[in-house]
């Protein structure tokens, strides 16, 4: 975890680092906050995210009301050293207007397969009866793996078929059983990533 004496932080009149919240599992950015040595160290000690309150003058954990706290995943500083992007799970709504992030409605898309693959994850944590993913798991990865194989022949057929509707909603059935395939290979999407840069390269 990086140290506050290697930021940047006189760089700024008042001495504060600006820290962006970014979601670790959709990727979305969630809001800007400032930090000055205080918060930041106890947001390192307390792996929550705490912030300099401008306004209040005063240090503020995100969610000390509200409960909506940010769980720290990872902390890093920019090229400069003087920002700070923080990885968080959160937990609520990033925004005080009651939204997931501070730059926009609940409504966009961007970010939601991440999303999905958490609560992919989370079902097979906890094995909640009566749910679909659940009934998935326990029937074995050759049983997902052949329904992977049923929805990728559904997709090519509507593809070929130039159906854009069937398309589309075939293409999101095979995206998730998939994702539920990579779980019970104990891989994901970030894997996928992994392999896909390495081909790049």
């Amino acid at each position: 975890m990086i140290q506050f004496s290697e930021l940047n932080s006189t760089k700024n009149a008042d001495g504060l680092i600006p820290a962006i919240i970014q979601d670790d599992r959709t990727l979305a950015v969630l809001m800007l906050g400032y930090m000055n040595r205080e918060a930041f160290e106890k947001s390192v000690a307390e792996k929550r995210v705490t912030f300099y309150s401008r306004t209040k003058q005063r240090l503020w954990t995100k969610g000390e009301t509200s409960e909506n706290f940010f769980d720290i995943v990872s902390m890093t500083a920019d090229c400069d050293a003087d920002t700070l992007l923080i990885r968080v799970i959160p937990h609520g709504p990033a925004c005080h207007n009651g939204t997931k992030t501070c730059f926009g409605g609940d409504d966009q898309p961007e970010g939601f397969i991440r999303q999905l693959q958490s609560t992919i994850q989370q079902r097979h944590r906890d094995m909640p009866e009566g749910s679909y993913t659940t009934k998935l798991f326990t029937s074995g990865i050759n049983k997902i793996a052949q329904k992977v194989g049923e929805e990728a022949v559904e997709t090519v057929i509507d593809a070929v078929a130039r159906n854009r509707e069937g398309f589309l909603y075939e293409a999101a059935d095979l995206v998730y059983h998939l994702l539920v395939l990579l779980e019970a290979s104990d891989c994901s999407i970030a894997d996928l990533e992994q392999e896909l840069v390495k081909r790049h390269k």
